[in-house]
């Protein structure tokens, strides 16, 4: 018996071990990129690599606000990510829970006709959309991205499975005291699925938040322009700039960073709940 558990601690120390030697080799070119946006260009690709410059030099995160119009470019990345994310949370869950709790005729060719488009590639469509956005009047707007990103399949299907794991019981009772199916989706479907909401969240910012092909097709008026697209451009016309480059792309992950951490608590429980019933 003490044989066995010796080697139940050994696995788990060493299963510990490498978890965190993976984590590091994970975070490693984060720590690069912090670390270099505060060296001058010449100490950027120095070796040995100086993980902690002896002179930082803070004026990198100044300097890159009137090289380019940082503020603006974020200004609209924020305002895109902000309102597709509120968008594809309002669809999303509402129209899972149409499939997940209400009984009408198709419901489940619908939805499986739905959900299989997640396995089509979007740059399989990207030229129809783009078409079809530019016969609505809509292109070179944030409209066109907005509404092309209103609706979310994969959201849909995370939501959905979330909301077959809540007993019918809850819908039956609410039902019977004469809620109206809006009023129990709003007064309980999401209070009771702030994980899989926070989950979604997360995925929804983050995948709004570093598009780049979308802005790219749809985006050429630099007062539209999002992050992604200035940075890119910023690249194109400096670079030899190192220590901006490095300098802009930690500023571009900051909101990316702090959305997570705020909502890091819900993450796994979102994932791991979100498959309990299929």
């Amino acid at each position: 018996m003490q044989a066995h558990s010796n080697k139940q601690t050994v696995a788990k120390t060493l299963l510990y071990l490498l978890l965190v030697l993976c984590s590091l080799a994970m975070l490693m070119p984060f720590v690069w990129m912090l670390s270099s946006s505060l060296k001058l260009d010449k100490d950027v690709f120095t070796f040995p690599i100086e993980w902690f410059p002896s002179n930082p030099r803070w004026e990198n995160y100044a300097e890159i606000w009137t090289t380019i119009p940082l503020a603006q470019f974020l200004k609209n990345t924020a305002k895109l990510t902000l309102i597709v994310t509120f968008l594809q949370l309002l669809t999303s869950s509402f129209a899972a829970y149409a499939f997940a709790k209400l009984q009408f005729k198709g419901r489940d060719l619908l939805f499986l006709g739905y959900v299989a488009t997640i396995a089509m590639p979007w740059q399989v469509y990207m030229v129809p959309q783009f078409m079809l956005m530019r016969s609505f009047g809509l292109n070179n707007t944030h409209s066109a991205i907005i509404f092309l990103q209103a609706f979310s399949a994969f959201g849909v299907f995370l939501m959905k499975q979330f909301y077959m794991s809540v007993p019918d019981e809850l819908c039956e009772a609410a039902r019977i005291d004469g809620m109206s199916e809006y009023r129990i989706w709003a007064l309980i479907m999401l209070p009771l699925s702030k994980p899989a909401l926070s989950t979604l969240t997360i995925f929804t910012f983050v995948n709004t938040w570093n598009d780049f092909l979308g802005p790219l097709l749809y985006l050429t008026r630099m007062e539209l322009k999002t992050i992604q697209i200035g940075l890119r451009m910023f690249i194109s016309q400096y670079s030899s700039e190192y220590g901006l480059i490095m300098a802009a792309s930690v500023v571009a992950l900051i909101p990316v960073v702090i959305v997570f951490l705020a909502l890091q608590k819900f993450f796994v429980q979102g994932v791991a709940t979100a498959g309990l019933k299929g």
